[in-house]
């Protein structure tokens, strides 16, 4: 039994494989797996999905959701972008309790009251997310942004790898923004034949800098495998992956006894 609650990306399973079978058919896998949580992708419905089918395999799985999307929360004139309304409706249609985006272009003097109003009353938890981008995978602006915003209800996802793109200090980033953070993607990072930088599953090393991050956050905070999940067996690796990555932050003594 995982010790601490694992979500999955479903783009783990690949972009290509997950627009031909659906996000849906993957859902009883993570179920089999010992996942907590379905990571839905926006980007990667190869057709407009059927909300309400998606909420009821949820349901009908015990799966925690939550919903990706792509969207940056502020345009390049730091103003709220106005796609923020229904994509909160079309995460909670699909059974979402979160709803995943990035931090976009903000800077000081962009109007959070008008973030407010959007989230009062709203079923579903924003959390704003370290991206590959200048404006929104550096530490700065992200710190800026979660001190002005420390009355809403606003999370952070942790990008672990998304770091490395704008070569920022995770370690850094760990301590500086692990009091806000609510959800942790977890990926090792490399380069491919192309040299450019690509998500991998984790090497031992790896392992150990997660779980010296993992201090700095709030204790059994829900961590997403975010990195490819391939084989024959995808159960069998989903399953040896959420179990893996359940035991991070567990204390070195318990660890020692699991």
């Amino acid at each position: 039994m995982p010790l601490y609650p694992v979500s999955v990306s479903l783009s783990s399973y690949g972009a290509t494989l997950v627009r031909e079978r659906g996000q849906a058919s993957f859902l009883p896998l993570l179920a089999q797996a010992g996942a907590a949580r379905a990571e839905l992708r926006e980007e990667l419905f190869a057709a407009p999905p059927d909300p309400q089918a998606l909420a009821g395999a949820v349901r009908a799985l015990g799966l925690d959701c939550l919903y990706s999307s792509p969207l940056e929360l502020w345009t390049e004139k730091g103003r709220l972008d106005a796609a923020l309304a229904p994509t909160l409706v079309r995460a909670n249609t699909c059974g979402a309790r979160w709803l995943k985006v990035s931090l976009g272009h903000y800077r000081a003097g962009c109007d959070l009251g008008e973030l407010a109003l959007r989230l009062a009353g709203q079923p579903v938890q924003l959390l704003v997310e370290n991206d590959q981008t200048v404006q929104g995978g550096c530490i700065d602006a992200l710190q800026a942004f979660f001190t002005e915003a420390r009355d809403l209800d606003i999370g952070m996802t942790f990008d672990i790898g998304n770091w490395l793109w704008q070569e920022q200090p995770v370690d850094e980033a760990a301590q500086r923004l692990g009091r806000y953070v609510r959800y942790v993607h977890c990926k090792a990072v490399g380069r491919n034949d192309d040299g450019k930088r690509v998500a991998l599953p984790p090497e031992p090393v790896d392992l150990q800098q997660w779980q010296r991050l993992f201090r700095h956050f709030p204790a059994g905070v829900p961590r997403a495998i975010e990195y490819p999940l391939q084989g024959d067996d995808l159960l069998a690796v989903s399953r040896q992956h959420i179990e893996l990555l359940s035991r991070l932050g567990q204390p070195q003594e318990e660890r020692q006894h699991a």
